[in-house]
């Protein structure tokens, strides 16, 4: 049986999706829907090579709480960076936890 290819131009052409950025996305929100263990591996990664990514932003980009974020991350011996280093960077991140807050459902 021959596995049938589909590219993202093929549903472009199809006019099911207006470009191909927006199959892009669709398919990784889906694949994170069903995936929440990539959420969480990639937020991981994240946190461990982007300095400017917050503990509070991995835990929203991860679907989880800010403690079990924690969690994960010990349990992975990665060392937490806990606290903002200026003013901006504490306001971003209660930003951040607000509308992680928000955008539960209920």
């Amino acid at each position: 049986m021959q596995v049938l290819s589909i590219t993202p131009e093929d549903l472009v052409e199809a006019r099911l999706y207006p470009d191909k950025e927006t199959v892009v996305h669709d398919a990784l929100r889906y694949l994170f829907q069903n995936r929440p263990d990539m959420r969480v591996d990639l937020a991981v990664y994240r946190y461990q090579h982007d300095h400017d990514l917050s503990l509070a932003k991995a835990a929203a980009l991860a679907g989880v709480s800010f403690e079990r974020m924690k969690d994960i991350l010990h349990s992975r011996g990665i060392p937490l960076r806990l606290g903002p280093e200026t003013l901006e960077e504490a306001k971003a991140e209660v930003e951040t936890m607000e509308r992680w807050f928000n955008e539960r459902p209920d």
